[in-house]
């Protein structure tokens, strides 16, 4: 069912004119761009996935740390399958939405809200995660503003959302300069380490006190969970295809693909380094920091990798900008959000979802005082949700289809859905007492508003009869009342469009004991003018303007009433505040009190034309 604002074209949505195809296009993204505008996350996660993945091993000691390269070949290979299965996501479903809209037609819509749920989670967590995360960065290497995080990550989560609100190509084209600079940074280090025969500079650890574990099952469960946080983005691209230019399907693939490729080459080639140059955990050093030191030494190549690792993972908030308000737009088209969310602005801006995330996300970054420690046990649970139930999704989708090679495809799905239904529950387990509990709140908590949103909107759509024809219309008897202060040219403008909407007007006026004088002045100006229309005097004894005018409509016997309701609208906008704001207050009551159409007629103070200049002539 269709809601009134969803089934009307061209409604007014409060912005700008939709522009022509041709420069629509120029604001979307082209393969480039969209790994620049919705990857950043994912790229971003090699500064920390391999480091979750070592401190889990390094609890069982060197034995522990010698499966560093097994559980990252492991995700590597579940990020293949994440890969190739979002591929034929975007394939199926080109409107984007990702795991909803494969859960919401295979699976249901219980699960597509569950999937949304995790993914606006998700998205909101990563923007609060990664300028946490980028921040922390930043004042670990100048401890002078560590008292300024707060505001440090307001003001970048500031910059990001100014960027954004300008169009995702927009942002695409900032980011692509640090995304490059990152990448090739990340890749020369893999390179050059690969090359080395011994590290250049190695941070030893220090013997620390601790009771070394054995390599168990649910050890490497939980480092192989842990490392799945470098997952997180990966499903972005598929939920923003139509954020990207003609074909839209085949560039949003290359884009997943090329995504995957790279992610993969770096967590491989971080993790090949950590074994050959034994890197272990060391206090306020991170895994990533010391792979560099081994491989490029305490150079300008040093630096460039971290500064490059700070800004990427500060922008990596960017891939939530860029997937959550095209999210937004489907909710809202399946009336489970409000459709403020489906208006759209220029350069392809759905600018409430923009600005839904911002304050969401700003309010967890104050809530956590900056820290990322505090987040990032939030963090990466409501992904696998995601993840599994779009797995779980394209399962049915090939089971439905059958097209060739679809039993090897169904195959690959399955398996994916069960690697991550375990990840999820794994995470969650080791993350619950450490704040994960709030995820399992969180996302029936938005299941139940969304619920709430589609019941209002059915209610509101059978009201108005959508989806039915309705009778042909008829006119039908009608009062116009105007409010009338004095005779004016306001009132004569005003009188003039009421005698053209309706069979009766009347013009109405509350007087009070107090204003006798007034109310003769008004009463013989009125008389002198004559203007052929019916006035109505209403008396009151308590000084209200509002109510009795009210009162009057609300008892009117005509079927359809107007109120048309004459204001002047001001030369400058400071002299509004001038006005009296009385028709303001009006028009709300009368639209909160009565069935009564409420028309507010302008009357436009323009600047007197300059007086003609007399030019003697000789």
């Amino acid at each position: 069912m269709r809601t009134p604002l969803t089934a009307i074209k061209g409604g007014i949505d409060g912005g700008p004119a939709e522009e022509p195809p041709d420069q629509a296009e120029r604001h979307r993204l082209s393969v480039i761009g969209g790994l620049a505008a919705l990857s950043l996350d994912a790229m971003a996660s090699v500064a920390y996935g391999p480091e979750a993945i070592v401190l889990v091993l390094a609890l069982a000691g060197g034995a522990g740390m010698g499966f560093t390269l097994p559980v990252t070949l492991t995700i590597a290979g579940l990020l293949a399958v994440l890969v190739f299965s979002y591929r034929h996501v975007i394939a199926a479903f080109p409107e984007g939405g990702g795991a909803y809209g494969v859960s919401k037609r295979y699976l249901g819509r219980s699960s597509s809200l569950v999937a949304a749920a995790s993914l606006i989670v998700d998205y909101v967590l990563n923007v609060a995660v990664s300028i946490a995360a980028g921040v922390a960065a930043l004042t670990s290497a100048f401890p002078e503003l560590f008292p300024y995080t707060v505001w440090i990550c307001l003001a970048v989560l500031a910059f990001v959302t100014l960027i954004n609100y300008g169009g995702i190509a927009h942002s695409a084209r900032v980011f692509i300069a640090p995304t490059v600079v990152y990448v090739g940074a990340i890749l020369a280090v893999v390179v050059i380490g690969l090359l080395r025969d011994s590290a250049a500079t190695v941070e030893q650890a220090h013997a620390q006190a601790q009771t070394v574990q054995t390599v168990g099952v649910l050890l490497l469960l939980k480092a192989f969970a842990n490392g799945c946080a470098a997952l997180t983005g990966v499903e972005a691209i598929a939920n923003a295809v139509p954020s990207f230019r003609k074909p839209r399907v085949r560039r949003a693939q290359r884009a997943e693909v090329a995504l995957g490729g790279l992610l993969a080459l770096m967590l491989v080639g971080i993790a090949l380094l950590i074994e050959k140059f034994s890197i272990r955990p060391v206090e306020g050093v991170t895994v990533l920091s010391q792979v560099t030191e081994a491989a490029l030494g305490h150079g300008v190549g040093f630096y460039v990798v971290q500064f490059a690792t700070v800004v990427l993972l500060a922008l990596a908030a960017n891939t939530s900008f860029g997937g959550l308000p095209v999210l937004a737009k489907l909710l809202a088209a399946d009336n489970n959000l409000p459709h403020l969310f489906a208006l759209r602005a220029q350069r392809q801006v759905y600018r409430y979802g923009i600005g839904f995330l911002a304050v969401t996300a700003g309010a967890l970054l104050v809530a956590a005082n900056g820290n990322m420690n505090t987040l990032v046990p939030l963090f990466a649970i409501g992904v696998f949700v995601g993840f599994t139930l779009s797995q779980a999704g394209m399962v049915r989708h090939w089971r439905a289809e059958r097209s060739p090679g679809w039993r090897g495809r169904l195959a690959l799905n399955a398996f994916g859905a069960a690697l991550t239904s375990v990840a999820a529950v794994v995470v969650t387990g080791s993350k619950f007492t450490e704040g994960g509990w709030l995820i399992l709140v969180a996302l029936p908590a938005l299941v139940l508003v969304m619920e709430w949103v589609h019941r209002s909107y059915a209610r509101i759509g059978d009201r108005l009869g959508l989806g039915r024809t309705p009778a042909p219309p008829r006119p039908r008897r009608s009062l116009v009342v105007v409010p009338v202060g004095g005779v004016s040219e306001l009132t004569r403008q005003a009188l003039a469009a009421a005698l053209s909407l309706g069979h009766r007007v009347v013009a109405v006026r509350v007087v009070h004991p107090e204003e006798a004088a007034e109310n003769t002045r008004f009463l013989a100006e009125w008389e002198a003018w004559a203007p052929d229309v019916e006035l109505r005097l209403i008396g009151d004894g308590r000084q209200r303007l509002v109510e009795p005018i009210v009162e009057y409509v609300r008892d009117a016997r005509e079927q359809h009433t107007f109120v048309l309701i004459p204001e002047v609208e001001p030369e400058h906008v400071w002299q509004r505040v001038l006005q009296n704001q009385r028709g303001s207050v009006l028009a709300h009551a009368l639209r909160r009190d009565t069935d009564a159409v409420v028309c507010r007629m302008r009357f436009r103070v323009a600047p007197r034309p300059a007086a003609p200049i007399a030019v003697a002539s000789r």
